[in-house]
């Protein structure tokens, strides 16, 4: 059998990942006859056929898609040289492309991406607000590099590097009777007037495991229903004398002491909390970025964060059981 070229390999990974040959070339940016001789000049060297071109989108054969499956592996490898090398000499650099959870993103990344961009000016960071089962996929098709999201997820392949546990609160309409408890149980908790996130969302089984009442059930009062794909839309619904919801603690970052006593109220003991990981593959690459970015996000924390300790009291909410 003639030599197989790393090339090759990268043509082959690209058509599989865009099922079209024309967005591979561009992607690799040669023209699409040369992409297509390369491929061809591959399955005649092996003696088979790789995609089904009479199909749209491509669709690689049976064993092409064994075949671009060890390719990709064998690209892993040859980029973990280029990976080897940098962390000899120090660098930290690259394309670097984060997905985030979109209760994590407005409240952790205006805390640590200042200051990740100036101190690491060429590492070239692509940021993604994606929901956790986007990132998984993402991440199995090496379309992200990593993620941060609310784990466990137990997904074979994938690494969890938990960074911190986030407590949960409780955020409330004015005159709402919780208003009246200094702090708030599970059991204090109804879903007859929460304000959920919308199907998708992982925070919304979160919300719907602290209150104990069965998944699905959504916010009712009177003739209005409604479910929200963001937390701050819930909050000014709810400063509009509607109900409450629940709040990772990062989203009253910026409230007053004041504020605070007028919306929210803090769990007794124990009390619920989310695990924040940072989560990438297993053949994982650029190691150097992704231990740069979790002692960024970890030093941009708050002190009630960075204080919690392992052994108080809490219970770990995840919709990943």
């Amino acid at each position: 059998m003639k030599s197989i070229t790393v090339t090759q390999l990268l043509y082959i990974s690209e058509v599989y990942r865009s099922r079209n040959f024309s967005l591979a070339a561009k992607a690799c940016f040669v023209s699409q006859p040369t992409l297509s001789m390369q491929i061809q000049k591959l399955e005649d060297d092996l003696g088979v056929t790789l995609f089904d071109r009479s199909k749209r989108p491509v669709e690689p054969t049976a064993i092409g898609l064994k075949i671009v499956e060890q390719a990709q592996t064998v690209l892993q490898e040859v980029l973990r040289i280029e990976e080897l090398i940098k962390a000899e000499r120090g660098e930290i650099s690259g394309e670097f492309i984060l997905g985030i959870i979109p209760t994590l993103a407005p409240y952790l990344l205006p805390l640590f991406l200042e200051n990740f961009t100036k101190k690491y000016p060429r590492v070239n960071l692509i940021v993604e607000e994606l929901q956790t089962q986007q990132i998984i996929q993402k991440l199995k098709e090496d379309k992200v590099d990593a993620g941060i999201l609310v784990t466990p997820l137990n997904h074979k392949g994938i690494v969890e590097r938990p960074v911190f546990k986030e407590p949960f609160l409780v955020y409330l309409a004015p005159n709402h009777p919780l208003l009246s408890l200094s702090k708030v149980s599970d059991k204090d908790l109804s879903l007859d007037d929460i304000w959920l996130l919308n199907e998708g969302h992982c925070f919304r089984d979160q919300a719907i495991e602290i209150c104990k009442r069965a998944k699905g059930k959504i916010f009712k009062q009177k003739n209005l229903t409604f479910e929200s794909g963001n937390l701050e839309t819930l909050k000014r619904l709810i400063d509009q004398k509607f109900g409450y919801t629940l709040l990772p603690s990062l989203a009253i970052l910026g409230m007053s002491a004041k504020e605070q006593k007028k919306r929210v109220r803090f769990f007794k003991s124990p009390v619920p909390t989310r695990e924040v990981s940072i989560v990438y593959s297993r053949s994982y690459l650029k190691e150097s970025i992704i231990e740069a970015l979790v002692n960024e996000v970890v030093s941009s924390l708050p002190k009630e964060l960075k204080t919690l300790k392992s052994n108080e009291r809490v219970i770990e909410i995840s919709s990943f059981k």
